[in-house]
């Protein structure tokens, strides 16, 4: 159980609920600084002055003053009117992760929205609904407005939810769970669509896949050194403390780490003065990766638990409009991760090419024991290599990118939605490329007489041959190839 608690939502418990359905709670403290919040907003709403949201139009409808008699139809028209995404749907586990972020802004009592409601969203994570969101039609301001009004959707009893597999209609699914719709009151609607929610949680869990991505990439490109019998004199401690990145260091400290005793790595003049970049520079490039991680999960774990409404509740008489649904601080971070992830599989790909390209190396051309009747590795360095490429496109920043929207009023939008859905597909690329990596290694390794392996090595080398053999001659290949991936998957690097 998961206990909501003033803003302080970790990555690891954000996974446990969004991935592994992991159930949730809100605190006591937690719940009287939501019904305090709520009474705020309460007497304010019965001042005539106007209060956006409360009792005002939204974005250029802002100056249009609504009748109190009106207020339950302004909330509700506001969610059925925003939720007109398109595209497939989110996953599932980004949809709870969603919900779980929603909760979490909200708890912290700045939202004015009734504590029942929030009750209602901690029932459908916890009961496993989850609620039917297209994926597309986020600016990413004022936040993720057509995302999380789908989400809305389903706690009034409209729109659709999957529920234990099925798609369903949001009444079905409250019916079989015995939950009650929710009648919005005034800015609830306002409260529960305004916010980064959605690009939040794709790029909270893609960032946590790529920091797993980043430690594979550390075995992959030590299994590569030791194929290649690598110099191993890059890597001295010395060398990368002078230069002085954190990342640096420690992904040289990793790799000696990870081939510590084996036999197949050289010294500087031993074989060769030095390697080419793809292996001798791993740590600059691995740890440039891993320096970038650690940015964006510091900037991540802020508006994890951040108030993105608006307006916000600081007391009765200060209800204030303010801008912090922008996913500006989302967005250039997302696409900075993007490119960075990227980075792991371009390096990885020209580690591939050096163990397949028999010019460079001194295996049988690509690493088939009889060549010309079989091709062996020589597509998996093709298919690494459109994933590469694929990345550099998906690099280019949504950020930079613009569009003015409600009538100007809204003149400046981060698409920080879409930074968050390239970073995932970024980080499936990459992993895929360095399970390539690895896979090729191996099958190189093999060709070694009596290689003694690394300490950390040789545990990533026998969990891969438990299950995938040495290829003698062609098979299928994306059959292995998957079969890698999903061996990388389920390692526990903290153990290598």
């Amino acid at each position: 159980m998961i206990i909501i608690e003033d803003g302080k939502l970790s990555l690891e418990e954000f996974i446990l609920v969004s991935r592994f359905s992991e159930k949730i709670s809100l605190s006591e403290s937690t719940k009287k600084r939501i019904k305090k919040s709520r009474e705020f907003l309460e007497k304010a709403a019965q001042k005539d002055t106007p209060v956006y949201g409360v009792n005002t139009g939204f974005g250029k409808f802002s100056e249009v003053k609504i009748n109190r008699d009106k207020l339950k139809t302004l909330q509700r028209n506001l969610i059925i009117s925003h939720a007109c995404g398109v595209g497939s749907p989110m996953k599932e586990e980004e949809v709870r992760g969603l919900m779980l972020l929603r909760i979490n802004a909200l708890a912290r009592g700045y939202s004015g929205i009734r504590l029942s409601v929030i009750e209602l969203m901690v029932d459908f994570l916890n009961k496993g609904i989850t609620p039917f969101i297209p994926e597309k039609g986020s600016l990413g301001a004022s936040g993720d407005l057509a995302p999380l009004a789908h989400m809305a959707l389903s706690l009034i009893g409209e729109g659709e939810c999957f529920f234990k597999g099925e798609k369903i209609t949001s009444k079905e699914a409250l019916k079989i769970t015995g939950l009650k719709e929710v009648e919005l009151l005034e800015k609830e609607g306002l409260a529960l669509i305004n916010g980064t929610q959605a690009l939040t949680s794709i790029g909270a869990l893609a960032l946590y896949d790529g920091i797993n991505v980043y430690k594979l990439s550390n075995v992959s490109g030590a299994l590569s050194l030791e194929a290649l019998r690598g110099v191993k004199t890059a890597f001295d401690l010395r060398l990368h403390k002078v230069r002085g990145h954190k990342g640096q260091i420690e992904v040289a400290g990793e790799i000696l780490k990870l081939v510590e005793g084996s036999s197949l790595l050289t010294h500087q003049n031993e074989i060769r003065v030095q390697d080419a970049y793809s292996l001798r520079c791993i740590p600059q490039v691995h740890g440039a990766v891993k320096d970038t991680l650690d940015f964006a999960l510091e900037k991540v774990l802020i508006e994890m638990n951040a108030v993105t409404d608006n307006p916000i509740v600081l007391n009765e008489n200060e209800i204030y409009s303010c801008g912090n649904f922008h996913g500006e601080p989302m967005a250039l971070v997302f696409d900075y991760l993007a490119i960075a992830l990227s980075e792991l599989a371009n390096i990885s790909e020209r580690r591939i090419e050096r163990l397949v390209n028999y010019q460079l190396n001194d295996f049988p051309a690509f690493l088939a024991p009889i060549g010309g009747l079989n091709s062996g590795f020589m597509i998996p360095q093709y298919t690494a290599a459109s994933l590469v490429s694929e990345n550099k496109v998906l690099s280019h920043p949504a950020s930079v990118d613009s569009i003015p929207s409600s009538a100007n009023q809204e003149d400046h939008v981060s698409m920080g939605n879409f930074a968050a859905r390239k970073l995932r597909e970024v980080v499936f690329n990459t992993e895929k490329v360095l399970a390539i990596e690895v896979f090729t290694a191996v099958q190189a390794i093999d060709f070694r007489k009596d290689p003694c392996l690394g300490a950390g090595t040789k545990k990533i080398y026998n969990k891969v041959r438990e299950k995938v053999d040495f290829i003698r001659e062609d098979k299928i290949m994306y059959k292995e190839i998957e079969k890698v991936a999903n061996i990388l998957k389920d390692l526990d690097y903290n153990n290598l």
